[in-house]
């Protein structure tokens, strides 16, 4: 009973964690950006731990594929030097901006 109860609680809390990742996302996404332009500014505003785009990239695809960004172009990371996509909110990614749209992963 106490492990399901504490499993439990741990799935609520990086759904919660996932949740304000998607907020802080949709957020900066006032104009197109890669995933990694995102996570250096979720990393300056003392979001996440590094630059990494593996904080950010996971979840813009969870968000296109729930309809809140879409890929839109790409072009060469000024980090990288790869080709990568570049994303925008959708409609309903605005007006998701105020918070309370985004749904819970199941």
């Amino acid at each position: 009973m106490i492990t399901h109860e504490t499993r439990q609680m741990s799935f609520i809390d990086i759904q919660d964690k996932t949740k304000i990742r998607y907020i802080q996302i949709l957020n900066r996404l006032d104009k197109p950006k890669t995933a990694k332009e995102l996570a250096v500014e979720l990393f300056e505003l003392g979001y996440i731990p590094s630059t990494e785009r593996n904080y950010t990239a996971p979840r813009l695809t969870e968000l296109e594929k729930m309809g809140y960004v879409k890929a839109i172009d790409k072009k060469k990371c000024e980090y990288t030097g790869k080709t990568v996509a570049v994303y925008e909110r959708t409609q309903k990614g605005f007006e998701a901006v105020n918070y309370e749209h985004i749904p819970r992963i199941d």
